[in-house]
């Protein structure tokens, strides 16, 4: 019905729904028999509803998206339980320091459960294989406060509030400097990886703060936004609890002009939300052992400075 009412004509509605129009006809006098009369009136300019066509469709724009919620809910529940019979974790992270120590950690506590992964540089990738069950557990970070993905079908937690450092190569002139201004980097370009969120703007908002718009940006993935920081082609942009790596050193920025937070989320009516409360504690002791291991994040936390 929608499809008629939507395309005014029986052969334009049959035509976008890939049937024959005679199909179609027969499937609404059907529909008109069960109701009780016609649902449509034909005129030389095609179709229109009548009073009775009319009241049932808006009571089908109320209905038809409560009739896709229940569905979607019942494939996702099924999905979960599943997995009732033993543990399972199955983990989508965003390109960061924190899935690789969750998935160990996880795998240590419960060495019988089904530990599983998938990774994405798009959060709402991620929190949308979440709400359709095909994960359990959402991590991710999102820029600041701005609130992640499917907030409002997602309980989410945090996990910690850091902020973004800078990733320079060992000879570069800033590098012995114990924070650096965003300022004294006007004329670099940059590497980081890409994600769906508001960081970008942040980014570009805070760059434009400190007087400059970055020359040049490359979006790519972790282990080249290193290569490109060791080669002295850019400069990067990184998580706080970023591993020391050879070639390049950390550095937090002056003033603290970007923040990441991490955050952790899942479904509150499937089974990953009876053991959501210590998956969060187990990311959470992960966040912290990363940062006990980077030396730039021990200096940024004792200098107690912004």
């Amino acid at each position: 019905m929608r499809a008629i009412a939507d395309a005014g004509s029986l052969t334009k509605a049959a035509t976008a729904l890939g049937l024959a129009q005679p199909a179609l006809s027969t499937q609404l006098k059907r529909i008109e028999r069960v109701l009780g009369g016609a649902l449509f009136e034909r005129g030389r300019h095609g179709v229109r509803a009548t009073p009775l066509g009319e009241l049932v469709l808006e009571r089908a724009r109320i209905v038809l998206p409560a009739v896709s919620d229940l569905q979607r809910d019942a494939v996702r529940f099924a999905r979960g339980a599943a997995g009732a019979e033993g543990p399972r974790f199955r983990l989508g992270g965003t390109h960061g320091p924190l899935l690789g120590a969750l998935v160990d950690r996880l795998a240590a506590r419960h060495p019988c459960a089904a530990v599983t992964t998938h990774t994405s540089w798009s959060e709402r990738e991620i929190a949308a294989a979440v709400t359709e069950g095909r994960l359990d557990y959402a991590l991710i970070g999102t820029c600041g406060s701005s609130t992640p993905p499917e907030g409002d079908r997602l309980a989410w937690r945090e996990i910690a509030t850091d902020p973004v450092f800078v990733m320079l190569p060992t000879g570069h002139r800033l590098a012995s400097r114990d924070r650096v201004d965003l300022a004294d980097l006007a004329g670099a370009a940059w590497a980081d990886v890409p994600g769906d969120g508001c960081f970008a703007d942040c980014f570009h908002a805070a760059c434009a703060r400190a007087g400059f718009t970055p020359a040049r940006v490359y979006e790519t993935d972790t282990a080249s936004c290193v290569h490109l920081v060791q080669v002295g082609r850019a400069v990067g942009l990184c998580r706080a609890t970023f591993p020391d790596t050879a070639g390049l050193v950390t550095r937090p920025l002056a003033g603290d002009p970007l923040v990441w937070r991490h955050l952790i989320g899942w479904h509150p009516d499937t089974p990953a939300a009876l053991t959501a409360p210590s998956v969060l504690a187990q990311a959470r002791a992960a966040h912290a052992e990363a940062a006990a291991r980077s030396r730039s994040y021990a200096a940024w936390r004792a200098s107690g400075l912004p």
